[in-house]
């Protein structure tokens, strides 16, 4: 009998029997099935940081380093030599803001999706909610964000630049960024552990959503009539957002912002609903 499904209980005339049987169709999410495994998704969310962190040369460095290359090797290119515009921010700081969340938004999707073939021993041997897995995925990236984020800090300490005061959006930006990377990581997740070049796929995608998003050019530039379309991706308002509240550059983007978040509450939905439908085979095929 296979270990995805609905937990049942029967009782029989001597002890209480646990019955796991297998249900399709479209199912929601079960909060308070997550909330009774809440204890393994604590322990998933630090090993992944454990394990991340522990026997490494760098450390918490790690966090570090991947923005901190690609800024300097886009300062070089797009500052210097393209001479893309920077919304008279210095584009060394510029570009770092934007960095530090589209890394975690990036590290972040790519570790959800991975999530279910790489922990598909456990899958095939005990039933959890398999939801866990990409979910804690998402959150235990936070910590990079945080590591990533003191750096930006003396950036802008180094330039002399202060936050506005729509710095307290920051959280409203980081939920949209978790929500994308949960929606898709969800999505592609379950597409993944059955057809396992998802994942090559989902790495060639990355690259040109980051070139869709303004990691490396302002959004200034985008003009007004493809806006809308533009902020179908929702790091665009993310990435914006961040450099508004942050370092001034232009009012703070609610219509990016507000499509954005639309279309991350979709990609959850969807994401969520089609996760539910699929799970009852991922042991079949992991």
């Amino acid at each position: 009998m296979k270990p995805d499904s609905v937990v049942e209980e029967q009782a029989t005339t001597s002890a209480p029997m646990r019955v796991i049987s297998a249900r399709s169709g479209w199912r929601a999410i079960d909060l308070a099935e997550l909330w009774t495994y809440r204890d393994l998704f604590y322990f998933l969310v630090w090993r992944d940081i454990k394990s991340r962190y522990a026997q490494s040369v760098f450390g918490i460095g790690w966090a570090v380093i991947q923005p901190l290359f690609f800024m300097v090797i886009f300062t070089l290119v797009f500052d210097r030599l393209a001479k893309i515009g920077s919304d008279g921010a210095p584009y060394p700081v510029f570009s770092y803001t934007a960095l530090v969340i589209w890394t975690y938004f990036a590290s972040a999707f790519n570790e959800a999706t991975t999530s279910l073939v790489t922990n598909a021993n456990m899958i095939g041997k005990v039933y959890f909610p398999r939801l866990i897995l990409p979910l804690s995925a998402v959150l235990a990236k936070l910590i990079d964000l945080v590591i990533a984020f003191t750096l930006l800090i003396g950036l802008m300490i180094w330039y002399g630049i202060m936050p506005t005061p729509l710095v307290f959006t920051l959280p409203l930006l980081i939920a949209i960024a978790m929500a994308t990377a949960a929606g898709l990581g969800m999505w592609l997740s379950a597409l993944a552990i059955q057809f396992r070049d998802i994942k090559y796929a989902m790495q060639f995608g990355v690259q040109l959503m980051m070139y869709a998003s303004p990691v490396v050019y302002p959004a200034s530039l985008v003009p007004d009539k493809y806006r809308l379309a533009y902020a179908l991706n929702p790091m665009v308002g993310v990435v914006e957002g961040f450099r508004s509240a942050l370092l001034d550059t232009n009012p703070m983007p609610w219509d990016f912002i507000g499509v954005g978040a639309a279309v991350s509450a979709v990609l959850v939905v969807t994401g969520t609903f089609y996760f539910r439908r699929t799970e009852r085979i991922f042991a079949d095929v992991a």
